[in-house]
């Protein structure tokens, strides 16, 4: 606003050669340069800005407007068009009630200056005095065509000027009605993930309850078996029941194995991340990933394929949760493959972020999976996965990363899974040197 102003005051004086009371335009431009130094103080604070706070600036701007007119002609000016931006801006950003303020203090303005105004230099030609006795008849043919083109000259001037008002005014309103309508986009979207996110929490928090839950009560019938497994192992010693002995010994094994799931299910979010989430590097990490995956699923071919020109010194937070997300991803995708193409794995990452990419050649992911992968627990009838998708998806948005599930043209399905890596200084990283 003050720069149109500015350019305004020059173009009417330098370029129309229209004289105006230059002093007084200055002092109202600076005034509102001052106004805009508080605001810019103001937002420096934490406090939020309040309705009344946006409204008491947008009257200002209103007042600095009106001043400016006053100074050029009020009402007759066509740049009195740019009363409407105020106004449009009250009725898009706040409160009902404030709009209709605005309406009336706008009107109110608009109507003063139509009374009270300093009017512009006089520019209009005036005929010649036709009581005057001209003895010359050339001169007085002269003088008629003097005024017609004088008369022709302001007609173009006050067509131009208002040609002017009314793109001046049109490029204002445009302007800030199409940022206005951005920002308030924005916001829209940034709602909307918040709200998305608010409810994935919620469905985790329920997921997690119900687990908790399930851990409690199957404590007590799993000892029972683990009981009831050892002196079965006890009864049918290994010297005469060799095969019978090895698969009670299984038994155990798998038994064990829940236990420690349970105990695991049963601990809070916070302690299992202040147990588990140390910093190691990346690519130990990875290999601890697929070692403990490798114990489960012994017998799935798994080509493993990292960049060559990732960072070694690269760094992560080894979080059990996120252990547990790759992990139920390997399983997902070597159950979904053939036993004979098994699993790809590949991983490249740099000083920001790791990105791990596991693909499968099975029949791809479901239509319901896609579509709400990462929004909800799915149940799907060909693969019981959707449950463990939802908490792998949250848990990696947690960690400030994000996944992607895909169909490949050629077969097969692939998870993209983007992880932030902690960033560590230079002069940290350098301590040991001289």
């Amino acid at each position: 606003m003050i720069l149109s102003e500015s350019v305004l005051i020059f173009l009417t004086t330098f370029g129309l050669n229209i004289k105006l009371p230059q002093q007084q335009l200055w002092l109202v431009v600076m005034s509102i340069v001052a106004v805009n130094i508080y605001t810019w103080l103001r937002l420096q604070l934490d406090e939020p800005v309040t309705d009344q706070e946006i409204f008491s600036q947008l009257a200002i701007d209103v007042l600095g407007i009106t001043a400016l007119l006053y100074l050029t002609g009020g009402a007759s000016n066509p740049i009195i068009w740019v009363y409407l931006l105020p106004l449009i801006i009250t009725a898009i950003m706040l409160p009902q009630a404030y709009a209709w303020y605005m309406v009336i203090l706008t009107t109110s303005m608009y109507t003063a200056l139509m009374a009270y105004n300093v009017p512009l230099p006089s520019i209009e030609p005036h005929m010649p005095n036709m009581d005057m006795v001209h003895d010359n008849i050339e001169h007085m043919e002269m003088l008629h065509e003097a005024h017609a083109m004088s008369d022709k000259h302001y007609f173009n001037l006050h067509i131009f000027g208002m040609w002017f008002g009314f793109v001046f005014s049109a490029g204002l309103v445009a302007f800030f009605v199409v940022e206005l309508a951005r920002t308030l986009k924005i916001q829209e979207r940034s709602l909307a993930v918040a709200r998305e996110s608010a409810l994935r929490d919620e469905r985790v928090v329920a997921l997690g309850t119900l687990a908790a839950s399930a851990a409690h009560d199957m404590g007590t019938p799993l000892g029972t078996i683990a009981i009831v497994a050892h002196e079965l192992a006890s009864d049918y010693p290994s010297h005469r029941y060799p095969e019978l002995h090895e698969r009670l010994l299984i038994v155990q094994q798998q038994i064990d194995r829940c236990k420690k799931a349970l105990s695991v299910m049963s601990a809070s979010a916070g302690e299992m991340r202040a147990e588990s989430g140390s910093i190691m590097g990346l690519a130990e990490y990875l290999d601890d990933v697929l070692n403990q995956w490798r114990t489960h699923k012994a017998s799935t071919i798994l080509r493993f394929y990292i960049d060559p020109d990732v960072i070694e010194d690269a760094k992560i937070i080894a979080e059990r949760t996120l252990t547990h997300a790759l992990i139920n991803i390997l399983n997902n995708a070597a159950d979904a493959s053939p036993p004979e193409q098994g699993i790809e794995f590949h991983a490249s990452w740099d000083r920001e972020q790791a990105i791990i990419k596991i693909r499968d050649f099975g029949p791809g992911f479901p239509a319901e999976i896609l579509e709400l992968a990462g929004k909800q627990p799915v149940l799907s009838k060909k693969r019981g996965m959707g449950v463990g998708l939802f908490l792998t998806y949250s848990t990696i948005s947690r960690l400030g990363g994000n996944i992607d599930f895909l169909n490949m043209e050629s077969g097969g399905a692939s998870v993209e899974i983007t992880l932030p890596l902690l960033h560590l200084k230079q002069d940290e990283d350098d301590s040991g040197n001289g």
